[in-house]
């Protein structure tokens, strides 16, 4: 899938609808461009000290065969590669400590970073200019209609994404190289992204809820110039 690099519009990349980042959707002017509206209050700290990954390179899971309906065109060597989960603890931090430089240098160069709120929700490329101010920008995006309720779903990136993503980060999250880990579902749990690796970050339900607070995110890697980089992220749920 071609990123749309700012200022082009939302084009129609079947089967997803692909939202090209363009600088109106943040807050914080960039050079030469014209800024969005100023937040009108600072972001909030995050609750989360900094931390190294809880999975370096050294603790390599076992490579699993793909779970997709299309398979990885790297498979066992990308699992077996220790670049790939080196990137995933670099993420952790970059989200933890909200470190935008750190995560901007972590989007591919070549692709942007697709976000997904919703599995079948709207996608957002973000380019690595735009990335850098993720942390800061309160410009509000419509990222598609939640489950459940239908209603539409409006918000910025950190304050829709932060809180869910902190919600698997801060825990005792299991990883698994190219398999989709979920719990109980009412849908198929599928990686839209054909031929890209990724990584389940899944949380398990607990008793208390009958396992139905579980937490799923999905973070898909690809190589430029033999580096991974991060090619999407998006995350399940449980769903009514």
């Amino acid at each position: 899938m071609t990123r749309i690099s700012p200022p082009a519009s939302v084009v129609l990349a079947s089967p997803f609808l692909v939202v090209a980042c363009t600088l109106s959707l943040l807050a914080r002017p960039l050079p030469g461009l014209t800024p969005a509206t100023q937040p009108t209050t600072p972001p909030a700290e995050s609750a989360a000290p900094p931390t190294a990954s809880k999975y370096p390179a050294a603790t390599m899971p076992a490579a699993t065969e793909p779970a997709s309906a299309t398979p990885s065109t790297t498979g066992v060597a990308f699992c077996e590669n220790p670049q790939p989960l080196a990137l995933i603890g670099q993420f952790e931090s970059a989200i933890l400590t909200r470190n935008g430089a750190l995560l901007a240098s972590l989007v591919s160069p070549e692709h942007g970073m697709d976000a997904r709120l919703y599995r079948d929700g709207r996608v957002v490329n973000y380019d690595r200019q735009h990335a850098s101010a993720l942390f800061d920008s309160t410009f509000s995006l419509d990222w598609g209609n939640a489950p459940g309720s239908g209603l539409p779903t409006k918000g910025s990136f950190q304050e829709l994404f932060l809180p869910d993503l902190l919600d698997v980060l801060t825990k005792d999250y299991e990883i698994t190289c190219n398999q989709v880990r979920v719990g109980g579902t009412t849908y198929s749990a599928l990686w839209p992204y054909g031929g890209i690796d990724f990584f389940s970050l899944h949380v398990p339900g607990t008793e208390e809820y009958g396992g139905m607070d579980w937490h799923t995110w999905l973070i898909g890697l690809h190589f430029v110039g033999g580096k991974p980089f991060l090619y999407a992220i998006m995350q399940f749920k449980w769903e009514i």
